[in-house]
């Protein structure tokens, strides 16, 4: 029997653990060390890019990749695709063994034109092809929303992500159940709330308007929205699995434990440490927020109000959101680099 410490965390909560991001070595350690999935988002193809040990790897792809494309966008997603594919076959023998229900490999490609249904469409189709452990990752926005009504029927599995308030989940809920009872097709579907991220949005507008709030609280906003979206998907029986993401802390982790969930994590700097520290696993996940840190963050951060409120967001709002715009900036920043390398390779 393994006794590291998330091979612990699968045998004594329901709580399952991703790689997010990962190169083949840490993909590797990750299946060894008990990772069930992994995820990767826009950011991977530049991180391998300039990786100390993947760049060497990685470069020649690119140069495949500019060969075999008509046009730089072409280029940045077959490059994508090429580093995800080792990726997708390490994780696909436990796809298999454990009939579908883990060894998914998520992936989100184009940050610029992901306001463009018909892009993440032509686009997921592409990365579908990969393998059938494949699972296609899409902002919840309007027109992520809008691709996923033509994905679902078609069988896709979706991991829905960017998802920074309780009204994009609903949203997200209803429109999978109108459309599997229309289609008679129910592909597996993940809610990626993004808690590491919110929380970082929102301690970056205390800072940025010098807010009169306990860091402390603050520091629990991420995870009280998280713990409503749960609720909720657990009251009205939705059918997602919650995918807590954008972890910045090892808390991001630990205070997940006990949940029926998915946490994500990069190797480096988290599952790592995690490892080494091999904490106890302790459910902390069904602690109650108390209400005075609810009420803090209600009546001080209006986006967090909004993004507590069920309604606080209409759908045209989704990507506007400001925790949607810090996260999707991030993205937007690694793909024009590899875009800039694309060019720089077709000039010479």
């Amino acid at each position: 029997m393994k006794t590291g410490y998330f091979h612990r965390v699968h045998r004594l909560s329901p709580t399952m653990f991703w790689i997010n991001n990962p190169t083949r070595e840490e993909a590797r350690m990750a299946i060894e060390q008990g990772a069930l999935g992994c995820t990767n988002n826009p950011s991977y193809t530049h991180k391998m890019l300039t990786h100390a040990a993947e760049g060497a790897y990685a470069k020649p792809l690119l140069e495949q990749a500019v060969r075999e494309s008509s046009n730089d966008d072409e280029a940045a997603a077959i490059f994508q695709r090429k580093l995800v594919k080792p990726i997708q076959e390490l994780f696909f023998p436990m796809w298999k063994e454990s009939n579908g229900k883990h060894g998914y490999v998520s992936i989100q490609g184009d940050p610029i034109h992901e306001h463009d249904s018909q892009v993440i469409i032509e686009e997921a189709r592409l990365n579908g092809a990969l393998g059938k452990n494949i699972a296609i990752k899409i902002p919840c926005t309007s027109a992520g929303l809008k691709a996923m009504e033509t994905l679902i029927p078609e069988g896709y599995p979706i991991n829905a992500t960017e998802i920074m308030s309780v009204a994009q989940g609903i949203e997200l809920c209803e429109m999978y159940e109108s459309i599997t009872k229309k289609a008679n097709k129910r592909p597996p579907l993940w809610l990626s709330f993004i808690t590491g991220i919110y929380d970082e949005y929102l301690e970056n507008y205390v800072r940025d308007n010098k807010v009169d709030i306990e860091g402390d609280i603050v520091r629990q906003a991420g995870m009280a929205a998280t713990k409503k979206m749960y609720q909720i998907l657990h009251d009205r029986g939705y059918a997602p699995t919650i995918i807590g993401g954008g972890a910045r802390q090892l808390r991001h982790f630990t205070e997940m434990v006990g949940g029926n969930q998915v946490v994500t994590i990069n190797w480096k700097g988290t599952a790592d440490l995690l490892i080494e520290q091999n904490p106890d696993v302790v459910h902390r996940f069904f602690n109650p927020v108390p209400p005075l840190v609810i009420d803090e963050l209600l009546e001080k951060l209006p986006d967090f109000r909004r993004g507590w409120d069920p309604k606080g967001l209409e759908v045209d709002e989704f990507e506007e959101f400001g925790p949607v715009e810090l996260f999707r900036s991030m993205f937007l920043k690694s793909w024009i680099a590899v875009l800039g390398e694309i060019k720089a390779l077709r000039k010479a």
